[in-house]
């Protein structure tokens, strides 16, 4: 007789960019040169706290020789059920991909493999679809289902990412249904994006059944895990990290950590002419109540009051609870010398976030900042609101 494995809870972040190769190839070309794939491991297994993390760019033909010469130096290993281990953290293998439907806007998905053949295989399928497969997030010229079929039928698993954003957001800016665009069976899980929640979420009956994901979506290694999922899982894999995103044999995310939409540099409508946010009075008109330009963006509350098909947010049993959490970058006065002596201290940020009192943290930051640390990890700073492409600002007390 087979006996249930032990499930533990697992911190997993599963959008993570690459900058550059260890040859120095670019690839995300925004993002960070220490974004490395040797650099975001070491990153999230002794800084971050991180058991799973997505790479998100393991497509790049000069990532998967920096995996292949990890894997052959001995310093990294293959995981128990599909992904690469390294110091306690599993990297699972995925790729960010941008597709365009005729007569639609620009959306981006995340596909994820089971291991680096099936990596290697997809990357050179896309590499007959795509202008520049070395590139992160780059336009693939196929339909939608057919991506589909290449994805699942190498075993793979596709998440349209940060859904409700205007810049390529699946719902932000190319359709007002999943199903206008995708087979809805085969779409493992969303991810909700820096400027959405799950209640915000709840206006649209078509998620209903979907797993919601919180992702970083780090362009540099300080942004790893500023949004991030709690796991409850057998061990940190593919193969476990699909039954998660499933809800079979008692796996599941049970809890997403975010930024309070607020803070999400999308969550408001604004101008692209002045970069004016615009106020909420104004955000049906044609043009800036400030400068008259007509280059409005909708802010990702205000899209979707626009689609919603419920006058009231709904929230299924089948929900993890999502909490509000400020990342540790963004509380002012936590400067590098003090975060360095958190982390001296404490280990990792996870750690930091969910393992330490008030009186520990206070004993190496003092009263003051201590305060303000368990406050956002509670989600109940006072916040200024985002939007225009800037991100919004805990406010300091006092000020």
């Amino acid at each position: 007789m087979e006996l249930t494995p032990e499930l533990k809870s697992f911190y997993c972040d599963l959008h993570v960019h690459i900058g550059r190769t260890s040859e120095g190839q670019a690839v995300k070309i925004s993002g960070s040169r220490e974004l490395t794939f040797a650099g975001i491991a070491k990153e999230a297994a002794e800084r971050k706290g991180l058991e799973m993390i997505g790479i998100i760019d393991s497509h790049s033909p000069g990532v998967l020789r920096d995996i292949q010469r990890s894997l052959e130096s001995g310093e990294m290993t293959l995981a128990e059920g599909g992904g690469i281990a390294y110091r306690g953290t599993t990297i699972i293998l995925g790729a960010e991909i941008e597709i365009r439907e005729p007569e639609r806007k620009e959306c981006h998905v995340l596909a994820f493999m089971p291991d680096v053949e099936r990596m290697i295989d997809f990357s050179a399928w896309m590499s007959r679809h795509m202008r520049n497969v070395n590139l992160s997030s780059q336009r693939l010229y196929a339909p939608a289902r057919e991506l589909q079929d290449e994805i699942y039928g190498r075993g793979g698993i596709l998440i349209p990412a940060h859904i409700f954003t205007p810049h390529k957001g699946l719902y932000g800016c190319a359709a007002e249904r999943m199903a206008d665009i995708f087979d809805l069976d085969r779409i493992a899980a969303v991810e909700l994006g820096l400027s959405a929640d799950s209640e915000m979420a709840g206006y649209l009956t078509e998620l209903d059944n979907f797993t919601f994901l919180t992702n970083s979506d780090a362009h540099s290694l300080g942004k790893l895990g500023r949004e991030y999922n709690v796991m409850e899982l057998a061990r940190p894999s593919f193969a476990e990290l699909r039954l998660a995103l499933e809800r079979k044999d008692g796996r599941k995310v049970s809890a997403n950590f975010g930024l309070n939409p607020r803070l999400g540099k999308y969550h408001r409508s604004y101008c692209g002419g002045c970069g004016s946010i615009i106020d909420e009075a104004y955000v049906t008109s044609e043009r800036c109540q400030y400068c008259g330009s007509l280059k409005l963006v909708r802010g990702v509350f205000d899209r979707i009051l626009d689609i919603a098909d419920r006058q009231t947010p709904v929230v299924p049993a089948n929900r993890p609870p999502y909490h509000y959490q400020v990342p540790l970058e963004f509380i002012p006065g936590l400067g590098k010398a003090k975060m360095n002596a958190l982390l001296q201290a404490f280990g990792t940020e996870m750690n930091i976030l969910h393992g330490c009192g008030e009186a520990e943290i206070a004993s190496v930051v003092g009263v003051d900042l201590a305060s303000m640390i368990v406050q956002a990890r509670s989600g109940i700073l006072e916040l200024s609101a985002g939007g225009g492409g800037t991100y919004g600002k805990v406010v300091q007390p006092g000020k």
